[in-house]
């Protein structure tokens, strides 16, 4: 498999701006910055998604964005986070080695919006229940 971008980063054969790192993973600001301190939390080894991730990398991960977020939360007075990953294509995942966002959030007004649709009047909460425990 040719090395990805993140797997380059991982490996320092690309620069990035490391904020974090250990042996299993490296948080890096994110070239695009959606708000200021975004940044991204990876795995050095390489996952595709969420899915592919073993559990003790994937928990070792997030105890990483928990002390990256106090460090963005305190260094530059963030108010709020979107933590968040995507999977695949059709939810935004455009390099496809498994990372973390870390979004901070200053205001409503920040430039960042998540917003998640009410369809409880049109859907069949119990139904949806039943197709996934069945």
């Amino acid at each position: 498999m040719d090395s990805c971008i993140f797997c380059e980063i991982g490996k320092h054969h690309i620069p990035g701006k490391v904020i974090y790192e250990d042996e299993m993973c490296m948080a890096f600001l994110d070239l695009s910055q959606t708000t200021d301190g975004h940044t991204l939390v990876i795995p050095k080894k390489h996952f595709h998604d969420i899915l592919e991730v073993d559990e003790k990398t994937l928990s070792h991960m997030m105890n990483v964005v928990q002390k990256v977020a106090h460090q963005l939360q305190t260094k530059l007075d963030a108010q709020g986070f979107n933590i968040m990953t995507n999977m695949n294509e059709i939810a935004g995942q455009s390099v496809h080695h498994f990372h973390i966002h870390i979004i901070p959030r200053f205001s409503q007004q920040d430039g960042f919006n998540a917003i998640y649709t009410d369809r409880s009047k049109e859907i069949d909460l119990e139904a949806i229940y039943h197709r996934i425990m069945d």
